[in-house]
């Protein structure tokens, strides 16, 4: 997972949205209560945005350089697969930088 470290050299911010007692967002939840800790002592001044709402659904948003954002929708998806739609957000601030 080192990729985890790789967080704030490739986006400038990251943000979470969920819903705050939603079953559709249980598994974002649950992600960020096990991987918060972990992903901001990796990247201590990368800007971590947890937002809570009711009635929205769970969705992950990754802003670039020059303002570029591309966010991912998360209802449905388990914690394994919303770790890997994260690591994709990493790899495509990797790419950008190209």
């Amino acid at each position: 997972m080192a990729w985890r470290a790789n967080l704030s050299r490739n986006l400038k911010e990251l943000r979470v949205l969920f819903s705050p007692s939603s079953v559709e967002s249980a598994a974002t939840r649950s992600f960020i209560e096990k991987n918060y800790t972990d992903l901001k002592t990796h990247n201590p001044k990368l800007p971590i945005l947890i937002r809570e709402a009711t009635s929205i659904q769970p969705q992950l948003w990754a802003r670039y350089d020059l303002g570029v954002e591309r966010g991912i929708q998360l209802e449905g998806l388990t914690e394994e697969q919303i770790s890997k739609a994260l690591e994709d957000l990493v790899k495509v601030g990797a790419s950008l930088k190209s």
